[in-house]
């Protein structure tokens, strides 16, 4: 098969693991510079141009889109869209998971587990936002963060305000939500492919600090899953209708909360931390669904 990797760097673990497995199967692997592609948009022919030339007609293309160039990325999958050529994940997908507040009320509307969160627009409602959320200590995030960036920990209501009005006067959107004790500064990824979680880590951050991602100190291991972390995971990848995702869960009282759903995520971590080929297993999904047209957002915005 002919395979694209929409890619910024080719340098990158992910990328380059994508490649060297995607050769590994017998594939052809290009990567491609997502923010070089130009499309060319007519209702009889749609193409790809790259380097001055027409792409390929691709069996399948991997969407590897930072956060920084979703409108952008997400254009071009949807092109590719255009085509028949099947994405491994949709472009409609890829936004959908990107907009935290859609992301969390389409798992809430699916009934998965979440930390209660709030969202206003108003400083008037800051005190009763804090209320509902079940007071300090609590986390905010802002809506267009990233690897943990803009994620706050207030230990106590007053300062949970002051952290809060501080974004509205920058005229950030944030989410408030409840801080799981409990989780002790762990969280867990579920690496899912075609409905299946294909490998799980527990990261842990490192002392003094609440957020777990790996480039902020955190440590990573092999985790055994729950049942229901197994169908949380699962399920929160199928609400978002991604094929290829990372969940990140923590463990509360009150069972498995997904904190989120990531379209793009990393190999390096997943596949250090639990000696599996990822990047292999991805492949696998691609042989057994690659087919042309098979996208069911074809053609929808």
């Amino acid at each position: 098969m002919h395979i694209a990797i929409l890619s910024r760097n080719e340098n990158l673990y992910s990328t380059r693991r994508l490649k060297e497995a995607g050769e590994a199967h017998g594939h052809q692997i290009d990567i491609i510079d997502t923010l070089h592609c130009y499309m060319d948009i007519t209702s009889s022919s749609p193409k790809v141009r790259y380097q001055g030339k027409d792409l390929p007609a691709y069996d399948a293309v991997i969407p590897r889109i930072g956060s920084s160039i979703t409108f952008y990325g997400t254009a071009v999958v949807r092109q590719f869209e255009m085509m028949g050529t099947f994405c491994v994940n949709e472009s409609v997908a890829i936004s959908r998971s990107r907009d935290k507040l859609r992301s969390l009320q389409l798992l809430s509307r699916k009934g998965i587990g979440l930390p209660r969160t709030g969202f206003a627009s108003k400083p008037d409602k800051i005190q009763d936002v804090i209320k509902n959320v079940g007071g300090a200590p609590l986390v905010i995030k802002l809506l267009e963060g990233t690897q943990g960036i803009g994620v706050v920990l207030a230990e106590t209501n007053k300062a949970a305000e002051s952290v809060i009005e501080a974004f509205m006067g920058l005229k950030a959107n944030i989410l408030v939500q409840e801080f799981i004790k409990e989780a002790g500064g762990a969280d867990i990824r579920c690496f899912v492919v075609g409905g299946k979680v294909i490998a799980a880590m527990k990261r842990q951050a490192e002392e003094g600090e609440f957020r777990s991602n790996l480039h902020r100190g955190g440590s990573a291991q092999l985790v055994r899953l729950s049942k229901d972390e197994r169908l949380t995971a699962i399920n929160a990848a199928k609400a978002m209708g991604l094929n290829l995702c990372g969940v990140d869960i923590l463990r509360s009282n009150r069972g498995p909360v997904v904190m989120e759903v990531n379209s793009s995520p990393g190999l390096e971590g997943i596949e250090t931390a639990t000696n599996k080929d990822v990047a292999g297993m991805i492949f696998d999904f691609i042989e057994k669904n690659a087919k042309p047209n098979a996208t069911k957002t074809r053609g929808k915005g």
